[in-house]
């Protein structure tokens, strides 16, 4: 099964992918004829009420396919308001084909019987589909119980309109109308409201590919937008904690999370390195940690910080002392945020025993001293990759050219990025951009998106560069890489 939302970010990562929109829509709208024709045989007079959007637009496209039945278009507005080119251009192919088509701009007069009075024998709602918010206002409401109240049989596009295809309620309250549906007809896979009905469900194939689905791609920006109406801390607070033998890597992923959308962000370092850091950038706040490494007696304060912030990034430049090793242990027994974990702080995860929600983001050589195995094959090592995420009851992300984030159950690949990128430092970019994400999204989505948009940040700097990318390059090119146009 698959989300409403997830359909969404796969439906744009298949146009990324060459298959355009418009031939999606041709897809599903003869997959809705080919149902139409599954209950009624040719002749059978059809009424196809289609609403403004893309649900709208593929009963159009059906209509055409109809040509052996009486059919009838009811759009339900203005034809210059309709939402998508897409759309509009299929009902201007219905003007011009001279298919009976007539708009509904006022619910009064809405009427599904032909001028015998007669309902038809089918009707196809096309109304709304996925994504809506809210219970149905006019016209819509009006038609859905014209339709309720017809001896049709009664076909849904996506979903009947007026129900939540995540949940298979009523968009508006348990006693809200919708459109009740004797079949549906949904495409590339079944949102989960779908089994909840009283209704026979058909999912067509619609020619998606399944590398729009297993791959990272545009779509999977959708969503991840600012309110305008959000306050300062609103868009996610960030901790990195580390640096000590080094400088450069807090530094870099507290700068990338900013980058990447968090509206706060603090380092947490040794008091020895405070000032380096500090001095990177002014909108870096900095919490210095006595001596010149992080270790067990810093677990108490750090712990303390970290309950001010929605995420901690553990790990970039901390070291690998056994002190370090010892205070990553305390401090993860004890925490039960969310974090993400890096480097050196790897190697703890496999044994320690905490109730956090960590998103881990190791190389394969990490991966393999954590415990886990790799393959050369892509799809091999994905599995493997699940395999162990399952094990460790946390989120993997494993950098490679192909990047494989698993959380146990699902499995994305990522194939961003270039060979430039394994300067060093890259990897603190993405500990710090998969922490702003995780501050504002799930644990699974933000590693599979932060791998991507590090990726695209790292193509765009390889473009500009060459073989002279490094680091600092990646974190002011994160904004436009995640842009989702």
């Amino acid at each position: 099964m698959i989300t409403t939302d997830r359909m969404a970010a796969v439906d744009a990562n298949a146009a990324a992918l060459g298959v355009p929109r418009k031939q999606l829509m041709e897809s599903s709208g003869n997959a809705v004829a080919r149902e139409v024709r599954a209950v009624a045989d040719p002749g059978a007079t059809v009424a196809l009420v289609c609403g403004r959007g893309n649900n709208g637009g593929d009963a159009l496209v059906a209509a055409r396919f109809l040509d052996a039945y009486d059919v009838a278009v009811h759009l339900l507005g203005r034809p210059e308001t309709i939402r998508t080119d897409i759309a509009r251009e299929n009902w201007t192919a219905l003007e011009n084909a001279e298919i009976p088509i007539e708009t509904v701009t006022d619910s009064r007069e809405f009427g599904l019987g032909g001028p015998d009075g007669d309902d038809p024998d089918v009707v196809v709602d096309a109304m709304l589909g996925s994504g809506i918010a809210g219970g149905l206002r006019e016209p819509e409401r009006t038609t859905a119980e014209a339709i309720n109240a017809s001896d049709a049989t009664v076909i849904a596009v996506d979903v009947p309109s007026g129900i939540d295809a995540d949940t298979g309620d009523p968009t508006g309250g348990a006693e809200a109308i919708a459109v009740n549906a004797d079949r549906v007809v949904t495409f590339h896979d079944e949102t989960p409201g779908l089994a909840t009905l009283d209704a026979e469900v058909t999912v067509a194939d619609i020619g998606i590919p399944a590398a729009a689905e297993r791959f990272t791609g545009p779509g999977d920006l959708l969503g991840l937008d600012r309110d305008p109406d959000s306050h300062k801390g609103d868009n996610g607070e960030v901790l990195v904690v580390g640096g000590g033998p080094y400088t450069g890597a807090p530094t870099l992923s507290a700068l990338a999370a900013l980058r990447a959308g968090a509206d706060l962000v603090r380092v947490a370092c040794p008091e020895s390195v405070a000032g380096a850091v500090q001095g990177f950038s002014p909108n870096l706040i900095v919490r210095g940690l006595p001596g010149d490494r992080v270790g067990p007696a810093h677990a108490e304060r750090v712990a303390s910080l970290a309950a001010d912030n929605d995420v901690v990034v553990l790990g970039p430049g901390l070291g690998d002392g056994d002190g370090t090793e010892a205070f990553v242990r305390e401090f993860l027994t004890a925490y039960e945020g969310r974090a993400v974990v890096d480097a050196d702080a790897l190697r703890v995860v496999p044994d320690v025993d905490t109730d956090a929600d960590l998103i881990c983001t190791p190389h394969q050589g990490e991966l393999v001293g954590m415990g886990g195995e790799t393959a050369g094959d892509p799809d091999e090592r994905a599995e493997l990759v699940r395999e162990f995420a399952a094990e460790v009851g946390h989120t993997l992300l494993v950098k490679g050219a192909v990047d494989v984030i698993a959380d146990g159950d699902d499995v994305r690949l990522n194939r961003t990025g270039n060979p430039g990128m394994t300067v060093g430092g890259t990897g603190d970019v993405l500990a710090g951009t998969v922490g702003a994400l995780a501050a504002v999204t799930d644990s699974f989505r933000a590693a599979a998106v932060g791998a991507y948009v590090v990726g695209r940040a790292g193509d765009d700097a390889a473009e500009a560069n060459g073989a002279g990318l490094v680091a600092t390059d990646l974190p002011d090119r994160l904004p436009e890489a995640m842009r989702n146009e």
